[in-house]
């Protein structure tokens, strides 16, 4: 008899007994089905084997303990890709079949209190606890959905907790840029955070938060827990999706207004990415000095159109998101991720309201000052 035969028919077994599945149960079934058929070294692979086949992320776990991994993208058994610092790559984690693929995306999907099947192809979720490697968001999409076979995605959510000192060691900012945007901190300048994917905005975030004086309490709204400032006075709501029956969701938006009632000094958003930017733009305008959040766009011209479309989630105008806006922010820091995996804090533009519409005119780019640099001075130094 195989170790192929034995896992399967361990597998069975396991399935057919119900309930919890534990390293002892494992080995017991092992013993059993093996009966002595095969060697010592087979039973041991066949442990393994099923090890990975029941608890954790399987072959995937080394991956995802690594801490300078971000993401790990499954698109077939053998095409297993991690990004980290040094880009994408392929790693040589392989799976048995597409089989054990499936079955690894949907007991991940069952973790993460979701469904998985034909009937429901996709799954968006967070897998349970923080673990030793952050929290992990889950996607992962079936056959014949994903046409060649199941597509499973994992992204790391690590605590962002570095203070500014150590984002000037490892060169996201200069120093004079670092004593910058401290001080519109410290001025209580409301500001957001913009980039892509992965280009350091939570990180540059809760570096900044870090910076608020600890007589102010902060009031943090976010989708995942990422932010961790070095701060006393730190709450953090986190939102909930709802359950595998469609129930108990609670969402941003809801928590934006239940974070007024708090007394928050500074009010925060992880991520602004829905309606809640009518909530958050509200409450700037409303005595809540010195908010920030963070968006997703390619560049700060761009951040006026993001805003609009995400206020229309919310039943708001375009001239009022406009109106809104121009009280409520002032500077827009954005941040950009190299080709070799650095990130680095890439141009800061400050919002001008000449007309109808808010315009970001950049203040400094690259380590180059541009035409709103006086206005940016002000706002710092004041």
């Amino acid at each position: 008899m195989s170790t192929v035969d034995v896992v399967e028919r361990v597998r069975k077994r396991l399935a057919a007994a119900g309930g919890a599945v534990d390293p002892a149960t494992v080995a017991e079934a092992v013993r059993a089905e093996a009966g002595g058929v095969v060697g010592h070294a087979d039973v041991l692979d066949a442990l393994h084997r099923l090890d990975h086949e029941f608890t954790g992320a399987g072959p995937l776990e080394p991956l995802l303990r690594n801490e300078s991994t971000t993401d790990v993208l499954v698109t077939g058994p053998g095409q297993v890709w991690v990004d980290g610092p040094d880009g994408l790559r392929r790693t040589d984690v392989t799976f048995p079949d597409e089989d054990a693929v499936r079955r690894l995306a949907q007991r991940l999907a069952m973790a993460a209190g979701r469904r998985l099947d034909d009937a429901s192809p996709y799954v968006d979720g967070w897998l349970p606890g923080s673990g030793p490697h952050g929290r992990i968001r889950l996607h992962a999409v079936l056959p014949p959905i994903a046409a060649d076979g199941t597509c499973l995605s994992l992204r790391v959510l690590r605590p962002a907790s570095h203070d500014l000192e150590t984002l000037v060691r490892l060169g996201t900012l200069d120093i004079e840029i670092a004593d910058l945007v401290r001080q519109l901190v410290v001025n209580r300048v409301a500001f957001l955070v913009s980039g892509a994917t992965g280009s350091g905005k939570t990180t540059l975030l809760a570096a900044l938060l870090g910076g608020v004086p600890e007589t102010e309490r902060i009031v943090a709204i976010e989708d995942a827990g990422e932010l961790q400032p070095d701060h006393p006075q730190f709450v953090r709501l986190v939102a909930r999706p709802s359950n595998v029956e469609g129930a108990g969701a609670v969402t941003v938006r809801e928590l934006v207004r239940e974070a007024l009632r708090m007394r928050p000094d500074r009010l925060v958003v992880g991520e602004v990415r829905g309606a809640e930017v009518c909530e958050l733009l509200a409450a700037l305008n409303t005595g809540h000095d010195g908010g920030a959040g963070t968006v997703h766009a390619n560049s700060p011209a761009e951040i006026p159109a993001r805003l609009e479309a995400l206020g229309a989630l919310g039943g708001l105008s375009r001239e009022a998101l406009h109106s809104q806006l121009a009280a409520a922010v002032r500077v827009i820091l954005h941040m950009r991720r190299k080709a070799d995996g650095t990130r680095h804090l890439a141009e800061i533009a400050v919002l001008h309201h000449p007309g109808a519409r808010v315009q970001p005119i950049p203040a400094w780019r690259d380590g180059t000052w541009l035409a709103a640099e006086a206005d940016l001075q002000e706002l710092a130094f004041r």
